[in-house]
């Protein structure tokens, strides 16, 4: 079957929170401008936040720290933390913003969210972890989900990934989003634990056998939607990391394929044009262009004008009052490029 002949969910609209496709929480990239440039190209998929840190959220600033705009919806917190009580008010804050979510890290591997005793190292620690989600889900009425890892160090059997699983769920979580690669807390930098580590998909296609009333989802390595159609016959989401990034253009036949929406996906001009006002008003504020731009970059990877697309956003959205005529004349010339102008 091919792709464009397939529709994955049974009905044309999913459930009410119930989302089988995502885009993974990536720190210094899943910012609210690109949330709100992914938005353009897909409507449905669920996006989360870069993980904020609940100390950080805590003594600062919410609306720097949380605040994003209205039709970057569904949209998911990823939080980080170990403290019970922050965890909990983290999760009203949020819920008061407006979120759709609150998920909990519990994969990053990086030896300074390890030394705040949260990410992977938690995978060690189930107890604690399903006393967090229970308070979070008493503080809040949105959902409070999980993101996790295969397994940590040598504590890597399947058995111990069901055991944190039984654990956590027994607290009150319905959905565990897991990384099918395990993490080395110390022989490994982040990057490594990104790409070193096997994939274990089997593994996380069991654990949704042997936990059917629960909502599996999994991460690592996807990079296209044929990928996605495939692991929906054993799991009930698959969420996209770094490829989203690398080629955010891949969403554009989400909505349709995944979803089911009767639609016509935006093609790379219109989403560009769609970006205008959002760009204008952003520097109008007095944010530096760059700071959205950054994201817009690989919007044409793979396309005839990829490389002037780059070069053009790169070179001229650091000058002091850039706007969005660099955007528009980088467009015009990658049309040139493409011979869609004379």
């Amino acid at each position: 079957m091919r792709l464009s002949e397939s529709i994955i969910l049974p009905t044309n609209k999913p459930k009410t929170g119930i989302y089988p496709l995502s885009l993974a929480p990536m720190m210094d990239r899943t910012d609210r401008h690109f949330r709100y440039f992914v938005r353009q190209i897909t409507k449905r998929t669920l996006l989360y936040t870069e993980m904020v840190t609940s100390a950080a959220i805590i003594h600062g600033d919410h609306q720097r720290l949380l605040g994003f705009s209205p039709e970057e919806k569904p949209l998911a917190l990823q939080l980080g933390g170990d403290n019970t009580q922050d965890l909990s008010e983290c999760a009203r804050i949020a819920e008061d913003m407006g979120y759709d979510e609150i998920n909990l890290n519990v994969g990053c591997p990086s030896s300074r969210v390890q030394d705040g005793n949260f990410g992977a190292c938690l995978m060690m620690q189930p107890e604690k972890v399903a006393k967090s989600v229970e308070a979070m889900s008493q503080a809040t009425k949105l959902p409070v989900t999980v993101k996790h890892r295969i397994g940590v160090d040598d504590c890597d059997r399947y058995e111990d990934m069901v055991n944190f699983v039984r654990i956590v769920s027994g607290a009150g979580c319905t959905r565990f989003t897991v990384h099918a690669r395990k993490a080395w807390l110390q022989e490994l930098s982040p990057k490594e634990n990104r790409d070193i580590p096997p994939l274990r998909y089997s593994d996380v296609h069991r654990l949704k056998q042997d936990f059917p009333h629960l909502f599996i989802e999994i991460n690592g390595g996807f990079t296209n939607l044929e990928q996605v159609r495939q692991q929906l016959q054993f799991v009930d989401g698959v969420m996209i990391g770094r490829a989203a990034y690398d080629n955010p253009y891949l969403f554009a036949n989400s909505d349709r394929l995944i979803y089911g929406e009767d639609i016509t996906p935006p093609n790379r001009q219109q989403v560009v044009e769609a970006m205008y006002p959002y760009i204008d008003n952003w520097v109008s504020q007095g944010l530096k262009l760059n700071k959205i731009t950054r994201h817009l970059l690989q919007l044409f990877a793979g396309q005839a004008g990829s490389r002037v697309w780059k070069r053009m956003l790169t070179e001229n959205s650091c000058h002091p009052g850039a706007t969005t005529e660099v955007v528009r004349t980088a467009l015009e010339s990658v049309k040139i490029k493409r011979g869609e102008r004379g």
